[in-house]
């Protein structure tokens, strides 16, 4: 007889987790693995939580009060949670369903132990886990307190963590349900937890186990330390012991206890090697049948394992598909163009089809693939140079995976190793009007592109936009490009290292570079302040400003007092500067010109912070303080042995830096110039695909691939379950943090500075302007949330191009990520502030509205009382 409301574990798979949560369909689904013992037992559905929901009307204010909260709202959720959990153990089990439940208890023994688990439907899910969320109860005896405790599972539900978990990861309360499994309770000699690949590492190879005596919960509440074991390919490679004086037993009267571990046993493993391995094998079943790495719960009892649970791992980085089992070392595209939050699949495809190296995707991330410049020992040296220079992070990830001499293969001298391509190392003449020709060449062809596409629509607009892609790769991949680049920087390393050993002169380069002419970058930022001279003399626009929320505001100023000025300079602000965006490597990240309120923050700091003609001043100060330096440096040279040979080779250098460096910058402007005007036209089909019904929002695009899209205007037909899989999987990948370094094994190797010359307590960085600068820290991750005093030091997690105008207003720099290269070092060098980059969780370790002392030229950070 089938009953209502309940199913045996047996009738369960991986397709109920509507009916049964996600552990109770996990659990079902191992009872089906062959050789994988579950113990017996059965689930209480959904329908039997959405009946009691439905006795309980007085909950539904209540949730409405719940999803408008704010995740750190504790009080109030912590308040409303506890009700909702009280009135739910407060309703009493219609008869028929507490029969449905005592009926399949007989099944398993009437007065058997249980253990009565909740089985949330936002559970155990590939990208989010909940572990922890919902409540489990252990050794219940008796039909009664069986359905006592399935009313506490239904309850825990809406535990303070739950709710603020759905809140935090963007799961809507109504849609959650909560099913209860009910399993015979085991009484096992050990227990622990087996994670199929190394949680802290992230390599898929080595499996980790924890384990301790007694029942699992010892180890999950955190009262016993657990031994540890990993096993690579078989063997356990390492085992660690620890002293275990307590564990959690099953209790005579119901319920569990702690009780201690007689002295002698405390040090003795939980676990012969051969159990662990056999555990680990048993694991890799379970991992084989689910097609990722598992979280599994288990049980020893009488030299045999039962799983108990098995879960997703759900915060293991994705490792880039190559469709091969060679070794590959990648590196991140994100940590090099500043930029590592998670893009878009639209977003990764046209960066892919307009990049110059292949790349590859992992957790929404790009990187490429170093392996065989790395094995190269023609290429290996000036690559971990070149690297390491950037990044010393970066550099020694490399260093540790060489170091270990068995995953990298060297491969013969030649095919590999030369210079980058583009020419980069064939020398160029100091000579400005190769900038400018630079320039200008490209500006004639991004408005040769603008009026080209005017015209395209549907799959033609596809067929042109494959054509204007290698257009984009050819003006990119202009040798006279990369040499001009590569001068610039080859220049500033010269000078820095030749002053130093020369004159013991520190970062000179960093103030003969100041107020570099070309730099488009450090342009912008000073732009904006000569928006503000427009608007400063208007209060009525100035007061407007203040209250800005909607996008259409510069529509608005014209019926204002000194509005349409204020509009004018805004607008030609958007038409040079309204590509860019926050994250712009991406090309469905809003642009200015489309949000264009971002910049309004920054406008307003601009007017109260500095004084009219302020942009010419700073950069003409910057001028002068840069030709100070140089006067300075050649004449000190000069008094020198060999001097006056020294000084001439040293002004060439300066006049290298000073014609190149700025033009760094540039191909970047031409980048997302380029990508605006590609998003323009998508989003024109975008607007056409929503009026035919195709998709319901223009944004929908952002989540296909352009071939992907290309197929869809093309046919009128959508896949809208790969735009949700695509929707969840972009959220999930927001959670995570990319490596510098990752490998095949899915190993995220990290780096370190190696460094002793800090005070105690520092956070080390890479020392990439110079100077000693102290101020309050503006810990800030969005430039539209600047709220900037002078003297603030500017703390985030990375800077593109897109926050230099917020660079004019502060007095110094720390991020996350960064190299001596990268945008924000560059524009921070320019504008003269000193910065250190790459400092590991700056915005965590670094609280908002502190004092703190920023090393520019020595690399690190002081935290001040």
């Amino acid at each position: 007889m089938i009953e209502p409301y309940v199913l045996d574990l047996q009738e369960v798979d991986g397709t109920r987790v509507a009916v049964v949560g996600g552990k109770g369909a996990h659990l079902g689904e191992l009872s089906r693995i062959e050789g994988i013992r579950v113990p017996a037992g059965f689930c209480v559905t959904t329908d039997a939580f959405r009946r009691i929901m439905a006795d309980a009307p007085s909950i539904d204010d209540r949730l409405d009060r719940l999803s408008r909260r704010n995740p750190d709202d504790r009080e109030v959720i912590r308040t409303l949670s506890a009700e909702i959990r009280q009135t739910i153990e407060g309703i009493a089990i219609p008869d028929d369903l507490a029969t449905a439940i005592t009926r399949a208890l007989a099944r398993l023994g009437e007065h058997a132990a249980c253990a009565v688990r909740s089985s949330a439907t936002a559970e155990d899910l590939p990208t989010a886990s909940f572990a922890g969320q919902q409540d489990t109860y252990l050794n219940v005896v008796g039909p009664a307190a069986i359905l006592q405790h399935v009313g506490r599972c239904w309850a825990s539900l809406f535990t303070e963590r739950a709710v603020t978990y759905r809140l935090r990861n963007g799961f809507d309360h109504r849609q959650v349900r909560m099913a209860v499994v009910v399993q015979q309770m085991v009484f096992p000699q050990a227990a622990g937890i087996l994670f199929t690949a190394d949680p802290v590492t992230g390599n898929r190879k080595v499996a980790t186990v924890d384990a301790s005596f007694g029942l699992g919960e010892a180890l999950v509440s955190g009262l016993v330390n657990p031994d540890v074991y990993k096993v690579r390919d078989g063997e356990v490679v390492t085992k660690a012991v620890a002293a275990k004086q307590r564990a959690i037993h099953a209790s005579p009267a119901g319920g569990t206890q702690e009780v201690a571990i007689d002295p002698q046993r405390q040090r003795q493993p939980a676990l012969t090697d051969a159990q662990v391995v056999r555990l680990v094998r048993l694991g890799r079943r379970i991992e084989a049948h689910f097609g990722r790495p598992q979280d599994i719960e288990w049980c020893l009892v009488d030299d045999g394992f039962q799983i108990v649970q098995s879960r997703p791992i759900t915060t293991l980085f994705p490792i880039p598909e190559t469709g091969d089992q060679d070794n590959h070392v990648y590196l991140s595209v994100g940590h090099q163009q500043m930029m590592t939050d998670p893009m878009k699949p639209l977003g990764i495809s046209v960066w892919q089809l307009t990049a110059m190296a292949r790349m590859h995707e992992a957790g929404g991330r790009l990187f490429v693939d170093a392996t065989q410049r790395l094995a190269s020992p023609a290429s290996r040296a000036g690559f971990l140079e070149m690297v390491g220079k950037s990044d010393p992070l970066t550099g020694d990830a490399l260093e540790t995976i060489l170091d270990r001499d068995d995953f990298v293969p060297t491969l013969p001298d030649g095919g590999t190793g030369g210079p980058p391509p583009g020419g980069a190392s064939t020398p160029i003449e100091t000579d400005p009007a190769i900038v400018t020709g630079l320039i200008e060449r490209s500006q004639a062809s991004i408005a040769a592109l603008r009026r080209d596409i005017r015209t395209k629509t549907g799959p033609a607009l596809f067929d042109f936009l494959l054509e204007a892609f290698q257009e984009h790769k050819r003006v990119l991949s202009d040798p006279l490009s990369a040499q001009a680049i590569m001068a610039g920087m080859a220049a500033t390393w010269w000078l820095n290292d030749r002053l130093r050993e020369w004159l013991g002169e520190k970062d000179a380069a960093d103030t003969l570079t100041l107020s570099a002419p070309d730099n488009v970058t450090s342009e912008m930022g000073l732009g904006l302040l000569d928006v503000a001279d427009v608007i400063r003399p208007h209060p009525q626009v100035v007061a407007f400003l203040q209250d800005v929320e909607d996008e259409g505001f510069l529509d608005e100023l014209p019926k204002l007092a000194g509005g349409s000025e204020a509009r004018d300079a805004i607008e030609a602000y958007l038409d040079r500067y309204g590509m860019r965006c926050g994250g712009e490597i991406d090309i469905t990240r809003p642009r200015w010109r489309e949000r264009p309120t971002t910049l309004v923050p920054v406008i307003l700091d601009n007017i109260r912070l500095f004084e009219p003609g302020a942009a010419k001043r700073r950069f003409e100060q910057g001028r002068q303080e840069a030709q100070r330096k140089e006067q300075d440096v050649l004449s000190r040279l000069r008094a020198l042995p060999d001097g006056a040979q020294k000084a001439d080779e040293t002004k060439r250098m300066i006049d290298r830096v000073r014609t190149f460096i700025g033009y760094r910058e540039y191909p970047k402007y031409d980048i997302v110039s380029r990508y605006f005007v590609y998003k323009q036209a998508l989003l024109a089909e975008a607007e056409r695909l929503v009026r035919a019904d195709v998709l319901p929002e223009k944004e929908d695009i952002f989540f296909l691939t352009f071939s992907e899209l290309h197929d869809v205007v093309r046919t009128n037909q959508v896949d809208d379950h790969l735009l949700q899989q695509r929707k969840d999987a972009f959220r999930s990948y927001q959670a995570l943090t990319p490596p510098r370094v990752l490998t095949s094994d899915g190993e995220a190797v990290a780096g370190a500075y190696r460094r002793d010359d800090a005070p105690a307590g520092a956070l080390i960085g890479l020392p990439v302007s110079a100077g000693t600068i102290e101020g309050r820290a503006r810990v800030i991750l969005d430039m539209a949330e600047a709220d900037l005093e002078a003297g603030d030091i500017l703390v985030t997690a990375y800077t593109d191009p897109s926050w230099s105008p917020l660079f004019v207003a502060i007095a110094g720099l720390v991020t996350e990520v960064g190299g001596l290269m990268t945008h924000g070092a560059v524009i921070a060098r320019e504008y003269g502030l000193p910065a250190v980059v790459g400092v590991e969780q700056a915005t965590r370790l670094i609280r908002d509205g502190q004092r703190i002392r920023v090393h520019g030229s020595d690399g690190y950070v002081e935290i001040l009382p």
